[in-house]
């Protein structure tokens, strides 16, 4: 039996979903790894899957079936990347040789073994990390803002890792989270949630075997490092609070990645010598022909972008959806309709965004 693991990205975070692939073959070489990809290529870029590092590719078209068109119009990059995360596991799941099964966000790296988490589905279900493992000091109210607040406003536990055992408990919980995260990934701050993350607050309420992982070298990253110190020890092993660090989460790669970490790191030397490690091995990774913040569904097929407005109208009106099957079409479909019926989008009638 196999240990499974996969990612969910676009085609803008291939060089991220490459590195984690790459770290990840090298900690543990016999896993099964898959890509998920909500995308479609751009023009002019081809992509060889048996060149890269993963095994399998599943694709949201694959996953969504019929209803992709609809529901991928209905969400944003990061909302449709997260959203069909627990199909993926669903699917992944199916396979018979899937006993447990990993998942990470693109944007990490694995610096040494997880066997030890793997170990802990022996016993568990489920396991989660939380973002911080340790309270911020009162005097810090900064670091109270910025980490325990945003916990509490986009969840507890980071939902770039997650690890659930293929038994009855860990498939009733990914069948729950499949069915909330169809209706409800979304950005609705206002209401609650925050696409597939916030829901899984309460998985310590609904689910039996769920291992709270607290530990230092897991899921290390700009909104815990203020409790973390990271070193290197005589060997060059990567170490958090002398536990070995086990896989960092390099989020917001740029400017507000820097300033998080310039923020909270201090002069822990070795967080930023590993962030120039991680840079480095992003650059070598990218394919120049992959347009910066590209994502296929980004547009109506005039290639005028399409507003989050536009998104979220259209989900929550079943009449809009019922007329307008393919919402991408512009002549004569949603968009035509949005010109005249909109302020947001007035006077975009007969624009293109495609190039001449």
């Amino acid at each position: 039996m196999t240990i499974h693991a996969f990612t969910s990205f676009s085609y803008s975070y291939l060089n991220r979903a490459r590195v984690l692939a790459t770290t990840l073959r090298r900690q543990h070489p016999d896993w099964v790894l898959w890509a998920v990809l909500t995308d479609r290529a751009p023009e002019g870029f081809a992509i060889d899957w048996d060149r890269e590092e993963f095994d399998r590719v599943l694709t949201a078209e694959e996953l969504l079936g019929e209803t992709a068109g609809q529901w991928l119009f209905g969400h944003d990059v990061i909302e449709a990347c997260t959203g069909v995360k627990a199909a993926a596991m669903q699917w992944i799941m199916q396979s018979d040789t899937c006993t447990k099964l990993f998942y990470f966000d693109p944007d990490i790296a694995i610096l040494n073994p997880v066997t030890e988490i793997a170990d802990l589905l022996d016993s568990h279900s489920i396991v989660l990390t939380p973002h911080q493992i340790d309270p911020e000091p009162r005097a810090r109210r900064g670091a109270i803002m910025d980490n325990e607040m945003a916990s509490l406003r986009h969840g507890a536990f980071n939902l770039g890792f997650l690890a659930v055992r293929n038994d009855q408990e860990g498939k009733r919980f990914v069948d729950w989270w499949a069915d909330r995260l169809q209706d409800w990934c979304h950005d609705r701050q206002d209401m609650g949630v925050f696409v597939d993350q916030k829901w899984c607050d309460l998985v310590p309420c609904f689910f039996d075997r769920v291992k709270i992982l607290r530990d230092p070298g897991c899921n290390v990253a700009s909104w815990n490092i203020s409790q973390r110190r990271l070193s290197f020890d005589d060997q060059g092993m990567a170490r958090v609070n002398g536990q070995p660090l086990r896989f960092f989460h390099f989020t917001k790669l740029g400017a507000v990645g820097d300033a998080m970490t310039q923020r909270y790191a201090g002069d822990n030397i070795e967080v930023y010598e590993l962030w120039l490690w991680y840079r480095n091995q992003i650059e070598k990774a990218t394919s120049p022909e992959i347009p910066n913040r590209y994502w296929y569904y980004d547009s109506f097929d005039n290639g005028v972008p399409v507003p989050k407005q536009a998104r979220v109208l259209y989900r929550e009106r079943s009449d809009l959806r019922a007329a307008f099957p393919d919402p991408w079409k512009a002549e004569g479909g949603y968009f035509e309709w949005l010109c005249r019926e909109t302020d947001f989008m007035a006077g975009m009638a007969g624009i293109s965004g495609k190039p001449a």
